[in-house]
């Protein structure tokens, strides 16, 4: 369908190389967009871009820190030289440090000040602060552009065992109400995408037993979803292309889209 249709697009995906982020990267390629994929893992982005090219789609891999303003330019510059300038921007890297996991042993009064700004800046700061400095002026420039920043059900609920990812996934959501109304006029969109409970590498020692088995707090989650399950990384991707879409979504901006089987909706 033409509305959901993203040829001619240049989308970055920071973070690509990991599992929600890469599900994301390659979801946009099937729309039809190009695919710069950012992340530190080079070995894992190039994986990544072989990955969407056997599927038929263009992509290229561009490593990257985040964190790293100089990091950012140079990849920026170097992918406008490759693919051409960028129309969609998708912040999706971040991650639970696990030093700064309040849990009985390590309470929160415990957490050090260098942890907790370790986890910021994973998740604020290089996860959208810089990436948006860094990409949102020249969309701003040229009147067009989408910009979707991963949250997560942690920003809306203070969850046990992530209080500074919780907060810092809070920050998230605040700073793209922020930028979604300071460049709404300049045509630069700005939403965020909430995932529920998507198993990945950083957190399924939590989720899983050695054996596979599920650990009581997997049987939490999914007591407190409705759906009874954890999400597929596939699922992001519908929420996606309609975020990223100039036709689908001209008039979406400042918009927080769930995508967590009913978790948020779940009281007693």
């Amino acid at each position: 369908m033409k509305m959901f249709n993203l040829t001619g697009e240049v989308a970055v995906v920071i973070g690509a190389t990991g599992v929600l982020g890469g599900a994301l990267a390659e979801g946009l390629a099937e729309a039809g967009a190009a695919i710069a994929v950012l992340g530190r893992n080079a070995e894992r982005g190039h994986e990544r871009v072989k990955a969407i090219e056997a599927s038929g789609g263009r992509a290229a891999f561009f490593a990257c820190d985040a964190i790293s303003r100089g990091s950012l330019t140079a990849a920026r510059e170097q992918l406008e030289a490759t693919l051409g300038a960028p129309t969609i921007l998708v912040n999706a890297a971040g991650g639970n440090d696990p030093k700064v996991t309040a849990t009985p042993a390590n309470p929160f009064e415990k957490i050090s000040l260098e942890a907790w700004h370790a986890n910021f800046d994973l998740n604020l700061v290089g996860g959208v602060f810089l990436p948006c400095q860094e990409f949102g002026p020249g969309m701003c420039e040229r009147g067009r552009g989408s910009i979707i920043n991963i949250a997560s059900v942690a920003a809306h609920l203070p969850l046990s065992r992530v209080v500074t990812y919780a907060a810092a996934k809070a920050a998230v959501v605040n700073l793209s109400l922020f930028l979604a109304r300071e460049w709404a006029g300049k045509g630069v969109r700005v939403n965020t995408i909430t995932p529920g409970f998507f198993p990945g590498q950083q957190n399924r020692k939590l989720l899983f037993q050695d054996d596979g088995a599920p650990t009581d707090r997997t049987k939490s989650i999914w007591a407190h979803t409705p759906m009874n399950r954890f999400g597929e990384p596939r699922e992001l991707i519908g929420a996606a292309v309609f975020l990223a879409s100039s036709q689908a979504s001209s008039f979406v901006t400042g918009t927080d889209i769930r995508v967590d089987g009913g978790f948020l909706s779940q009281t007693i």
